[in-house]
């Protein structure tokens, strides 16, 4: 029992990591209500949308530093920074941008030895390689979609099997009160 509580704190501190650092590395001006509540625990039916389809996951900010938090417990977060890195170089618009950010990119994710590292064949690191030279808003398309589909099929399945995505899906003490009015 202990040792079990222990890891959901970990999670609930990692977690809170990620969602205070995830508004100043996303830089978003958004200013819809739902971007901002996505920052409170989600009720167990908003947690539970998740393990309908992935993208309902990486879409929701809390559910995505849930997933990130989850990744970095599993030694694997480069695979969900890289997919974000992505995400943020396809809506560039500067030319001058696009080549600095996909040199970035290179250096951190894909060249050998790179920081981050991650797990792709050498013919598409030789492709991204050539590509950024001249960068364009698809030099990374082939490497996102191998991590997404990697992420997808391995990671997501045991983030939904997690002790603390199931907490998350608990239905609370909160919920009985409401229900006697």
């Amino acid at each position: 029992r202990p040792l079990r509580s222990s890891s959901i704190k970990d999670w609930k501190t990692r977690l809170s990591y990620f969602l205070q650092n995830s508004s100043s590395s996303t830089k978003m001006k958004s200013k819809k209500v739902g971007k901002q509540r996505a920052y409170f625990r989600p009720s167990p039916e908003e947690a539970q949308l998740w393990s309908e389809a992935f993208d309902e996951l990486l879409a929701n900010k809390y559910g995505l530093a849930a997933f990130r938090a989850f990744l970095k417990s599993e030694f694997c977060e480069e695979n969900i920074e890289f997919w974000l890195a992505c995400e943020d170089f396809k809506k560039t618009k500067s030319p001058q941008k696009l080549t600095s950010k996909a040199k970035k990119i290179y250096n951190d994710f894909i060249e050998t030895e790179a920081p981050k590292e991650i797990n792709i064949d050498f013919q598409t690191k030789n492709m991204i390689a050539q590509n950024i030279q001249e960068a364009t808003h698809t030099c990374f398309s082939a490497a996102q979609k191998r991590v997404y589909s990697l992420m997808e099929n391995n990671s997501y399945p045991r983030f939904l099997e997690s002790e603390f995505y199931q907490e998350l899906c608990k239905k609370t003490s909160i919920t009985r009160t409401a229900q006697a009015t």
